[in-house]
């Protein structure tokens, strides 16, 4: 990892200088403080250039730098290539002279590597350990897929409460809302779960991205393993992909409805991805519970260059006929507009508890139905929606089993077997 880091920032410094360029590559991330876990092979360079000089320079160096790569978009472009084995990210940047007078958002990372750096010397252990744990329960990981621990943030619990024994006491007890600030020097209001006050930036909350839900699976698997110590906290649960025979035998135990959408993913990364995905869910999940339908439970995936949207069907079948509520009949005016919006009523009107009610033919007795009729009158994200347009596939019930991708079994297997790490059973 040195050599290979080494080489890259010779290279960069060397491009620099053929074209009379101003720029200091700095090494940042887990691999610049000996914090990275084994077979975690990414290496983050920064290509730093004075506040006003232009970023688009630094970008054409990074990217002679990796001729095979592909950009990606932060704030702004960055590099990223496979380079003897490692991911490699090349991020030009300001180096700004305070955390005050960021530019754009990734000129805070240099300022977090020195804090960290000058910090942490003889708890690089510990914080292994933190990673590995919080990887092993299923909530390592800041990006939005996952929503869960950033490795800055492992390294600050540290910092804050001193050891990986210290972090698992005292997150055992925290509850929403819970705040640590290390430098106390943060005023600003936030709302989210977990509020860690960025060291070298009072405003901004380093836990913004953690859930709600991952949070408080890290909270419960503190508890776990204080009370059960083992090792098997340290490995990831991978549930094995669920084979035909499997699947038909949960879909009978259950004796629900699963409904899947599945079309072609958008062209974004991920982190673009999945709040459109979830968007979506609660769209869709909302539009079927204000029909009278019931969804026990719902999620989304991506596998391969597909995504889904999977919903588990308590109610599926409503009866053909509905019935609709009118105002109190007193209230004449109202009373005539929904009469006359229900001319040919099955039954009705007649009058409960004072109000005008008729029963009429519902539109859409099955959810799917309902879904096909309506789904691109609902808010889906500004890449989904063209992407859902394009074609998608509704598959409920047994009809899954016609999906045979490896991915897909081993989502399906954590769906319907979530067996989470939140007490000892």
């Amino acid at each position: 990892m040195a050599e290979v880091s080494a080489s890259l920032m010779a290279r960069i410094q060397d491009l620099a200088g053929e074209r009379s360029l101003a720029i200091k590559p700095i090494l940042v991330g887990s691999a610049a403080r000996g914090t990275w876990l084994a077979n975690d092979h990414d290496l983050d360079i920064f290509l730093g250039v004075a506040p006003g000089d232009n970023l688009a320079a630094a970008l054409e160096v990074a990217r002679a730098v990796a001729p095979q790569h592909e950009e990606k978009y932060a704030e702004h472009a960055y590099v990223h290539a496979r380079v003897d084995g490692y991911d490699v990210d090349l991020v030009p940047c300001y180096l700004v002279a305070a955390a005050a007078d960021l530019q754009s958002a990734v000129d805070r990372t240099p300022f977090h590597a020195k804090y960290v750096s000058s910090r942490i010397q003889g708890r690089e252990d510990e914080v292994l350990l933190l990673k590995q744990f919080m990887k092993g329960v299923g909530v390592y990981g800041s990006e939005l897929k996952v929503g869960g621990f950033s490795g800055y943030l492992a390294e600050l619990l540290i910092l804050f409460y001193g050891s990986f024994a210290e972090v698992l006491q005292a997150a055992g007890s925290w509850r929403p809302g819970q705040r640590l600030d290390p430098e106390g020097h943060g005023t600003a209001k936030h709302i989210e779960p977990l509020i860690v006050v960025d060291p070298v930036d009072p405003g901004r909350n380093v836990a913004a991205a953690l859930t709600l839900d991952k949070m408080l699976l890290f909270v419960c698997a503190c508890r776990a393993f204080l009370a059960g110590p083992d090792v098997d906290f340290f490995s990831p649960q991978r549930p094995d992909p669920l084979s035909d025979e499997q699947l038909s035998l949960l879909l009978e135990a259950r004796g629900t409805l699963p409904i899947l959408i599945d079309f072609e993913a958008p062209p974004v990364v991920e982190d673009v991805l999945y709040p459109q995905l979830r968007k979506a869910e609660e769209s869709i999940s909302a539009l079927l519970e204000r029909s009278g339908f019931s969804v026990m439970r719902s999620d989304i995936a991506s596998y391969r260059d597909r995504a889904l949207l999977l919903f588990e069907m308590e109610v599926w079948l409503l009866p053909a006929a509905a019935r609709r509520m009118g105002p109190p009949v007193w209230e004449a005016e109202h009373l005539a507009r929904f009469l006359a919006a229900h001319p040919m009523p099955l039954s009705g009107p007649y009058i409960r508890e004072g109000k005008a009610v008729v029963e009429e033919p519902r539109a859409y007795p099955l959810a799917p139905d309902l879904l096909k009729a309506k789904l691109f009158g609902l808010s889906l994200g500004r890449h989904l929606g063209p992407a859902l347009r394009r074609g998608y596939d509704i598959y409920c019930g047994r009809e899954i089993l016609q999906i045979k991708d490896e991915g897909f079994r081993t989502f399906l297997a954590g769906f319907f077997e979530a067996r989470l790490r939140i007490g000892l059973l």
